[in-house]
């Protein structure tokens, strides 16, 4: 919820309330973000997270609480190719993949060789218009949201459309005079809930910045 003060908005130019209600939204979705996020860290199948991952192979790492995969400029590709591997094992179609890393691994990899729009097959390096798009079939989102561990080490997670299943909807706005000030109140109800529906289809890692 948010309040217009009468002052506030007599003396202004601009649409406070425009203002007020957008930054309400980011605020949200941060939130939601953290939620979900959150809730599925660790909700992959079991061969689709830690030092023995692989559905067939069990020998790819994808890190744990107590030893977490090194991310730097020279293993960011590594990585990602692994968690690519991961979801090949469990026979999952390449339609939809996603992976969300966060956001000084994007920094590190826009510092390697991918930032080069000859290897990446862009017309803009990625150095130049801050998007990392696709790499190894998953689309790559940065998030400022993903939980940590206790060492502050990143969870990361991939996978795609089918994995998670997600639903919002804003039910109610409503707007009313506040009762201790001179002033209108703009209020929503937004519901969401998310279930995990297919776990071999998502992936679970742990990495640390190297």
């Amino acid at each position: 919820s948010v309040v217009l003060d009468d002052v506030d908005e007599a003396q202004a130019d601009v649409k406070l309330m425009d203002m007020f209600t957008n930054d309400a939204a980011q605020q949200m979705k941060i939130g939601i973000d953290s939620l979900v996020l959150s809730g599925i860290k660790a909700a992959g199948a079991a061969a689709n997270q830690g030092a023995t991952a692989g559905a067939s192979s069990a020998n790819l790492n994808l890190g744990t609480d107590a030893t977490p995969r090194a991310f730097s400029k020279s293993t960011a590709l590594d990585v990602i190719l692994d968690m690519g591997l991961a979801l090949d094992e469990q026979n999952v179609p390449e339609d939809g993949r996603w992976i969300v890393l966060p956001a000084w691994a994007g920094a590190l990899i826009k510092g390697s060789e991918l930032r080069q729009a000859y290897l990446t097959g862009d017309t803009t390096s990625p150095l130049r218009n801050g998007k990392i798009g696709m790499i190894d079939r998953f689309t790559v989102y940065l998030s400022n949201n993903l939980p940590k561990t206790a060492d502050l080490d990143s969870y990361i997670m991939a996978g795609t459309r089918d994995a998670v299943s997600f639903a919002s909807q804003i039910t109610n706005v409503e707007t009313l005079r506040s009762t201790t000030t001179f002033g209108n109140i703009m209020r929503g109800l937004n519901v969401f809930g998310y279930k995990v529906v297919k776990p071999e289809a998502l992936i679970n890692g742990i990495i640390v910045k190297a």
